[in-house]
C-alpha cells in the first residue's frame, strides 16, 4: 500500500474499507456484510494456525467482536483485510504461546468437518486423476500436518498468510509486524523445514510470494 494515502483515497481503492466506515457510523447492514464476506476465510486461516474447529470459530467470532468494540477508533491506513488479518494473527498468537504452556490432545486430521478439506490436505497435490494419489492423500495429509507442527509460530502465521491468503511479501510484513526482509526469511526457513520434513512424500511449491507493486 502506497505511504501517504488519505483515508479517503484508501476507500476509492478498497471496497471493504467503505463497508468498515459505514460499520464506525454504526450501520448495522454494514457489519453484517463484512462478517458474510470475512467469516468463512477468517475460520480457514484461524483452523490452519491453532487445527481445531470448534476453536477456529470462536477466535474468528472475537476477532468480529475486537473489530465492532473498535469501530469508533478506525482509521484506514491499510487495506481492511490486512488489519483485519492483524487482529487474528494477535489472537492467534496467543493461542499457540499458550499452547506451549499447556499439554494438548492430538487431533485426528483424518476428519474433514464443514470446511471441507483439512489445511494439510490443501498443502497436498492434487492429482485426483491418479488413483494411488487419491488413497495416499490422507497419509500424507497426517504428515503435512506434523511437518507444519514443525514450525515456529512466526513462520506457521507467514505460511499460512501466502498459502491460503495469497498475500506478498509486504502484506504479511504489515500484518505480523515485521519487515519484508524479515518475512522472506521466515519464509525461506519454513520452507526449507517443511521441503526436509516431507522429503520423500510430496513436491513443496517452489513459487514465492510476489513483491507487492506498490513498494
Amino acid at each position: 500500500m502506497a505511504t501517504g494515502e488519505s483515508s479517503t483515497q484508501l476507500a476509492l481503492r478498497d471496497p471493504d474499507i467503505r463497508l468498515m466506515l459505514r460499520v464506525r457510523d454504526d450501520d448495522a447492514e454494514a457489519f453484517a456484510e463484512l462478517v458474510e464476506l470475512y467469516h468463512h476465510r477468517l475460520v480457514t486461516v484461524m483452523h490452519h494456525l491453532v487445527g481445531n474447529n470448534e476453536e477456529a470459530e470462536d477466535l474468528a467470532q472475537e476477532v468480529f467482536l475486537r473489530v465492532y468494540r473498535g469501530r469508533k477508533k478506525y482509521h484506514p491506513k491499510a487495506k481492511f483485510s490486512t488489519w483485519l488479518y492483524t487482529i487474528a494473527n494477535n489472537l492467534a498468537l496467543n493461542v499457540m504461546r499458550s499452547r506451549q504452556r499447556k499439554p494438548t490432545i492430538p487431533l485426528n486430521v483424518r476428519d474433514s468437518g464443514p470446511l471441507g478439506p483439512r489445511p494439510a490436505e490443501q498443502l497436498v497435490l492434487d492429482r485426483a486423476d491418479q488413483p494411488q494419489q487419491r488413497m495416499q492423500k490422507q497419509e500424507l495429509a497426517a504428515i503435512v500436518k506434523q511437518a507444519l507442527d514443525t514450525l515456529n509460530e512466526r513462520q506457521r502465521i507467514a505460511v499460512v498468510l501466502n498459502k491460503f491468503e495469497d498475500m506478498n511479501y509486504a502484506e504479511i510484513a504489515e500484518v505480523m509486524g515485521l519487515t519484508t526482509k524479515a518475512v522472506k526469511s521466515l519464509l525461506s526457513r519454513a520452507r526449507d523445514n517443511l521441503r526436509i520434513a516431507l522429503q520423500g512424500y510430496i513436491q513443496m511449491d517452489q513459487a514465492e510470494p510476489t513483491e507487492s507493486a506498490e513498494e
